[in-house]
């Protein structure tokens, strides 16, 4: 059994793997040969219409930390102070839930969590080492 949404459900073999930790995501790819990807390659695979199910299932882990990206400057106020004190200790996470409210699903769109939660529907994508 598997606690979903709707209540206990059995479990679906065929179903994404969901509300992992950073730590979970990443012991698996390793144990599979793979690693997670890098922001970088997964917004690459996004761009070239590699990732077709990047949307609405599961935010992906990275292994990337949540850092600003080269050039960015905080806006003055709130939003620049509520940016630059969630940008230590946290790593980003790429795509989006089925979750996710509308206007957040885009290749863009950086999302970040400590690398030990596991909640909204946080889940992985795995990359070779070619």
């Amino acid at each position: 059994q598997t606690m979903t949404l709707a209540g206990l459900k059995p479990v679906d073999p065929d179903a994404p793997v969901c509300h992992i930790s950073y730590y979970e995501a990443d012991a698996f790819a390793r144990w599979s040969g793979k690693h997670l990807p890098t922001e970088m390659e997964w917004e690459v695979a996004a761009r070239a219409g590699q990732l077709n199910d990047a949307f609405g299932i599961v935010w992906q882990w990275t292994r990337s930390s949540y850092s600003p990206y080269p050039g960015y400057r905080a806006v003055e106020g709130a939003l620049g102070e509520y940016n630059g004190k969630f940008m230590v200790n946290q790593l980003v996470l790429r795509g989006s839930s089925l979750a996710t409210p509308q206007g957040h699903s885009r290749i863009t769109y950086r999302n970040f969590f400590y690398p030990h939660h596991r909640w909204q529907f946080t889940g992985l994508r795995l990359a070779d080492y070619d």
